[in-house]
């Protein structure tokens, strides 16, 4: 008895905060982003843009083939960076 006392209170509980959070308006509205212009986006290529020197990285002439690289190792007899990586690669995971 007690178990049906509990589970009808928890229902009329949970049923009652349900209906109130369907018919509750919004507290507030979020505001319309502003438009992106051409004088914004200069603005903010400013600071996602690498500065001079930041992007040594990308000058180099990565290869993305196991072979071709196997190949100018040995012409270069220098050693091969492999990187890898398991996952998503955007996330790693």
């Amino acid at each position: 008895m007690t178990r049906v006392l509990f589970l009808a209170g928890f229902s009329a509980l949970f049923l009652g905060g349900f209906c109130s959070w369907l018919t509750a308006a919004p507290s507030s509205i979020a505001p319309v982003p502003e438009q992106m212009t051409a004088a914004r986006m200069a603005e903010l290529q400013k600071v996602i843009r690498p500065c001079e020197g930041e992007d040594a990285f990308d000058k180099i002439a990565w290869l993305t083939a196991i072979h071709d690289a196997r190949v100018q190792a040995a012409k270069t007899g220098k050693p091969i960076l492999l990187w890898e990586m398991d996952g998503h690669p955007l996330g790693c995971g």
